[in-house]
């Protein structure tokens, strides 16, 4: 970046330019400061660094030419009085340097932030409006490319490559490897029909909804792996792991955990097994938590959370080899950005990709005195996430990738954008930027009298949210971004679910869920892996040559220009859940959960038979409906009817689409905007449906039940038949 600096300052066309450097922490700003500064003689300048926003306006404002500039992005912010950030400098010869670039670069959308501020943008689109004829230049070790973000539709293609194959061949970095561990888990068959009955009396409170989302949300993976009988096995595991691993190779390592609660369970699991590691005193003790927080936090995590000038402190403790503090239990900090050469192992027991995973293993394979390669301890199973990662990072060499043409999804976003504007028609909401709630909620209820509205509306608008994202960085994007933020707020507030009085808190619930989690699952023995199916090397060397020539064979992917053909071709769809018999119970939910955890082992031992079988039944569920020639309305009458098993075996597949077909044609034309609440009404479906299930001999013991739930699957439906 120095030398970068040095040849443009140095370029006579440049005339005397003005470097911009642009980070998003305040200790990476002046980590970069401190290196430019001891390099004036190369750069014949000396750096300045902006210590506040009114600073910067007064370094970079009407600056005649010349001059290195620190800033934090967040500097370019709007004072309070400020629709949108000033002109600092409409100079051509600014050249702005973003480092971290796959991080804060991407804020160009418009938000609505209530009847005061109104329509708000990102810092990103702030730094260009103070500098709007500069050029910007990206360096970043793990460019992305996803939906809302991509470094390349933003800063222009790749000007040079160095990578950690490269690093590693220049002997800049050290070769990492790879251990994959599980943590074996199983079910205590005798507690799931338990549980179903106690998780029902936790969510009682809540909404029909809201119990839904809650049950899913405490079956995710997140409760499984923080379930108390894998903490421990996994605790156990880790100690004896790196007490091995110090014998041969003294030096420090980073567990990473999926949430803050999982960290600091790990911690005490640890601690509980080397009671000498713990210290309440940040100067002393082996191990340590690193998570961000605040004094309204629950009791569990407080004895965690430090100020900032104690965290800077145990980061000086945690980079000095000779330090007694060896570990340190992480969820997201410390991950980029952090150079600590004496880390020889990482404890991964988070899911992670792409980037994220990258920046984040990148942490051990600093050069360190005789450190002969860092190592990645995959508890998890990160395997073939790593594999994309490195196949994105190393063996692509950043060839490959098709760009983003920004110019077609602005195409794409002016077509989403005039049918909104027909769905408008005869709506006026010219005065969107100054109208606040009232007009929004005005606005809602105009879709809501549309045929079919909420869902055309919701799907056109998330198709044109998307354009933008792709191609935010255009003039005419730009111009009409606050009207594209009117619209996704409308979004909300159709799609907004009401919350309910909450008489027992979250933290009381989540704390509930863990224990009943933990009755349910019982805990086996960690198994290597590879060791398992007969490997020869429980140790990978990621970038050796047998692991890329694998990787060269995986697909590329660029997922933002997928998102762009998705767009194209109109398949970009809002999902509303309408289905009741797919609704699965806890306890079901939980055994997936399990199972999805111990798959990611099958993942990580490559055994690619069963993830082809995996991945088709997957793709014959999706599509389903199609081959059995219904509509998601059938189908979901289809369901209902097919949920009795004596029914299936006696009427098979036609007859039973018969019935559904039928259903959902006579239902669809009798249902009523207050019908789920007049009795009379009601008797009158009923009799419907009963008479339809005699017509085609639907099994009389049976009939009740699916009468029942044929009503209740239409009560579901009739919110959207009623647009």
């Amino acid at each position: 970046m120095v030398c970068f600096a040095a040849r443009v300052m140095r370029e006579s066309d440049m005339e005397n330019p003005t470097i911009v450097v642009i980070t998003d922490r305040n200790d990476l700003d002046g980590q970069l400061f401190g290196v430019f500064s001891l390099s004036q003689d190369l750069l014949r300048e000396e750096p300045i660094q902006a210590e506040s926003r009114h600073d910067l306006r007064s370094k970079l404002q009407n600056r005649p030419s010349g001059g290195i500039v620190f800033a934090t992005i967040q500097k370019f912010m709007p004072d309070a009085s400020e629709s949108s950030f000033p002109v600092l400098s409409d100079r051509h010869n600014i050249v702005v340097i973003a480092d971290e670039a796959h991080r804060t670069q991407y804020g160009f959308e418009a938000k609505f932030k209530g009847d005061l501020k109104g329509y708000q943008v990102g810092y990103a689109q702030h730094l260009r409006d103070a500098l709007p004829n500069a050029t910007f230049v990206a360096f970043t070790g793990t460019p992305v490319s996803t939906e809302d973000r991509d470094t390349r539709a933003v800063f222009g293609d790749y000007i040079h490559i160095y990578d950690m194959q490269q690093s590693r061949t220049d002997g800049a970095t050290v070769p990492i490897y790879f251990e994959s561990r599980l943590a074996k888990l199983g079910l205590n068959k005798e507690a799931l029909p338990e549980i179903d009955e106690e998780v029902d009396e936790l969510a009682e409170e809540e909404e029909y909804d809201e119990q839904k989302r809650l049950k899913s949300k405490w079956a995710a993976l997140e409760k499984v792996v923080g379930a108390e009988p894998r903490i421990k096995l996994v605790a156990a595991d880790l100690v004896a792991h790196f007490e091995e691993r110090s014998k041969a190779q003294p030096g420090k390592a980073m567990i990473v955990a999926m949430s803050r609660e999982i960290c600091v369970h790990l911690y005490n699991a640890i601690i509980e097994l080397r009671p000498e590691w713990h210290s309440d005193d940040p100067e002393k003790g082996v191990i340590k938590v690193v998570i961000t927080g605040s004094a309204s936090d629950k009791p569990l995590l407080r004895p965690h959370l430090y100020s900032h000038n104690i965290k800077k402190r145990l980061e000086k403790r945690f980079k000095n080899p000779d330090d007694p503090m060896r570990l340190v239990i992480v969820r997201d900090m410390w991950l980029t950005g952090f150079d600590a050469p004496c880390v020889h192992t990482m404890y991964i027991d988070k899911p992670m990709k792409g980037h994220n995973l990258m920046q984040a293993i990148a942490r051990v394979n600093r050069v360190f005195l005789d450190k002969q390669g860092g190592l990645v301890v995959d508890y998890i199973g990160i395997a073939t996430d790593l594999k994309k990662a490195i196949a994105d990072y190393t063996a692509s060499k950043g060839r490959g990738h098709p760009t983003v043409d920004t110019a077609e999804a602005l195409a794409v976003l002016l077509e989403k954008l005039d049918i909104l504007h027909g769905m408008m028609h005869n709506f006026d909401y010219r005065d969107f930027l100054t109208g606040g709630h009232r007009l929004l909620a005005k606005a809602a209820n105009h879709i809501l009298g549309l045929e079919e509205g909420k869902k055309r509306f919701c799907d056109t608008t998330l198709a044109l949210s998307k354009a933008f994202t792709l191609c935010g960085t255009l003039d005419e994007a730009r111009a009409v971004r606050e009207e594209i933020a009117f619209f996704q707020t409308v979004k909300v507030l159709l799609t907004k679910k009401e919350s309910s009085t909450k008489k027992r808190s979250d933290e009381e619930k989540e704390v509930a869920i863990r224990q009943i989690i933990g009755s349910a699952l019982i805990s086996e023995n960690v198994v290597d892996i590879f060791e398992a199916v007969g490997l020869d090397k429980p140790n990978i060397g990621i970038l050796d040559e047998a692991f890329l020539n694998e990787i060269r064979t995986l697909p590329e992917r660029n997922l933002a220009v997928e998102l762009l053909e998705r767009l194209l071709a109109g398949e970009v769809k809002t999902r509303f859940a309408s289905n009741i018999v797919q609704q699965k119970k806890f306890s079901e939910l939980l055994t997936n959960v399990v199972q999805r955890y111990q798959n990611r082992a099958i993942e990580t031992a490559q055994v690619i038979e069963e993830l082809i079988a995996m991945a088709k039944k997957f793709q014959e569920a999706v599509n389903r409906g199609e081959s059995l020639g219904l509509n998601p309305d059938e189908l979901a009458f289809y369901d209902a009817l097919a949920n009795n098993e004596e029914a299936v075996r006696e009427m098979g597949d036609e007859i039973l689409k018969k019935i559904a077909h039928e259903l959902a044609e006579n239902l669809r034309k009798s249902i009523t905007v207050d019908w789920s609440t007049r009795e009379s009404v009601r008797a009158r479906l009923r009799l419907l449906v009963k008479r339809i299930l005699r017509k085609y001999k639907y099994p009389p013991t049976k009939q009740e039940a699916a009468i029942t739930l044929v009503l209740e699957q239409a009560e579901t439906l009739s919110a959207e038949w009623e647009g």
